[in-house]
């Protein structure tokens, strides 16, 4: 069996598609979502792609999803920073029909894949899905973190980073983005069974971006600038995120 796994679309759906299509002819035998399909600024399209696909597909929850569920329930979440909270109450009223579909999204999936054994697909870590850490995180303090995971390969997203390391005698490989990637612009994801393959997509930006503009998602314009033509760089985010690699 071969799977792809996509992580963080956030409703860029041009950069769904486009990863689409490369599965399509990657002759995938089933696509996981690794959660934060939402917020973004086409998130009642992207899910719905999604449930169209032809080919089987198993979704988890990431923590965008949830605080999306959250605020469609009327609870503002403490998580989110006061400037992106506008576009998760706009997202939760595009996914008010999807509440109990995206409600059923577990946080962790296991799966069997050729040449792989046993994967543990989870959107941060297998405990949590908001915790952060980067292929700098020192290791002791990421054994904790993955203490009874329970399979020698974790599938994880989160940071929107793409990174391979070893923690302990666990495999870790980060997804990376489809739809907010840091680093090179574009779409990452991988293709896993018998090995594990990073993904990096090509799509057109200016086109993509001119569709996110024309969307009313409140943060349109910062998503076509910073999410699609011009990414912040992986050094930036490293920096960024490095209360999480202290040790």
């Amino acid at each position: 069996m071969r799977v792809a796994a996509i992580y963080d679309i956030h409703g860029n759906l041009p950069a769904l598609e486009a990863v689409l299509r490369e599965i399509g002819e990657a002759d995938v035998d089933e696509v996981v979502v690794g959660g934060d399909v939402v917020p973004g600024p086409m998130p009642r399209e992207t899910l719905a792609r999604l449930l169209r696909l032809d080919l089987p597909v198993r979704f988890i929850r990431g923590n965008g999803d949830r605080v999306v569920l959250e605020a469609i329930a009327g609870v503002e979440s403490a998580e989110v920073p006061e400037p992106y909270r506008a576009g998760v109450r706009w997202a939760a009223d595009q996914m008010r029909e999807y509440e109990s579909v995206m409600a059923a999204w577990p946080m962790t999936l296991s799966l069997e894949i050729d040449g792989l054994g046993e994967v543990l697909f989870c959107h941060a870590t297998a405990r949590s899905d908001s915790e952060l850490f980067t292929r700098r995180t020192p290791e002791e303090r990421l054994l904790s973190l993955f203490d009874g995971a329970g399979a020698p390969l974790v599938v994880c997203g989160h940071t929107h980073m793409q990174f391979d390391r070893t923690i302990g005698t666990m495999r870790v490989v980060n997804a990376g983005s489809v739809g907010m990637p840091f680093g090179e612009p574009g779409a990452d994801w991988l293709l896993l069974g018998p090995g594990v393959e990073p993904r990096r997509t090509r799509y057109d930006l200016e086109a993509a971006a001119a569709h996110i503009r024309a969307t009313d998602y409140p943060e349109a314009q910062d998503f076509a600038a910073r999410s699609v033509l011009h990414p912040p760089s992986e050094a930036e985010m490293l920096d960024a995120f490095g209360g999480a690699d202290a040790g």
